[in-house]
């Protein structure tokens, strides 16, 4: 009876320490965002000329600690004028153009991880600190002079995740979103030179952003987890 007590004890208690030994892996992550939303067009003259808030937010599918997907809706305003652009506009002679208009973007993306992101507790090998790339396909609805502007948008970015703790992720990324229109400073084609190419002389807007993001959604650690035992 003692060394069947015995046995019972070192068994619970090896159980307890593999328990504690590894963190959990989560599928999801939702969360959000502020940051700089930058206009880049015509009436631009820097990369980060009238930059106007912005705020986002976003969930996101963790396929695995090098790959995920995000889904993200963005607010902000575009604001632009054609004062201190050293560019002759047919149409803006006299008065100098300003502009500033409300956009909204919806998009999808792909991430990708450069080294496996964790504790180190939940994968082998896995890092707390690691930059990532992304592209990905979203929608644009721009508010312009009495009327909206919906176009397609292309987002291409990098950016840095930091794994505060088990559940909370901190990042910082940068990205480009490239439209399909020239419309969303309200003025079409400013120049009368036609162009051809999908992305060519065409608006875009760029988003400089930190976020926060809480895991949730544990996956089956037996099934999952790429754990030596």
């Amino acid at each position: 009876m003692r060394q069947t007590l015995i046995s019972l004890f070192l068994l619970l208690a090896a159980l307890s320490a593999k328990g504690q030994q590894y963190d959990d892996e989560y599928k999801m992550e939702v969360g959000g965002g502020v940051g700089l939303m930058t206009y880049l067009g015509d009436f631009n003259s820097g990369l980060f000329n009238n930059a106007q808030p912005m705020a986002s937010a976003l969930l996101k599918r963790v396929l695995n600690p090098y790959m995920a997907v995000t889904a993200q809706f963005s607010y902000g305003q575009l604001k632009g004028t054609s004062k201190g652009v050293k560019t002759y506009y047919p149409d803006v002679q006299e008065a100098a153009y300003d502009f500033s208009h409300a956009l909204f973007d919806l998009g999808i993306r792909y991430e990708y991880n450069f080294w496996p992101y964790g504790t180190g507790r939940d994968y082998r090998g896995a890092k707390r600190l690691t930059p990532f790339v992304f592209g990905g396909l979203g929608g644009t609805l721009a508010s312009t002079d009495n009327k909206s502007v919906v176009v397609v948008n292309v987002p291409i970015g990098v950016g840095v995740k930091y794994k505060v703790a088990k559940r909370l992720n901190l990042s910082v990324e940068w990205a480009f979103h490239f439209s399909d229109s020239d419309k969303l400073d309200g003025v079409e084609d400013p120049y009368y030179i036609k162009s051809t190419g999908l992305f060519k002389n065409r608006d875009c807007y760029s988003m400089l952003q930190l976020s926060l993001t809480y895991s949730f959604l544990p996956k089956c650690v037996t099934c999952n987890n790429d754990i030596d035992d």
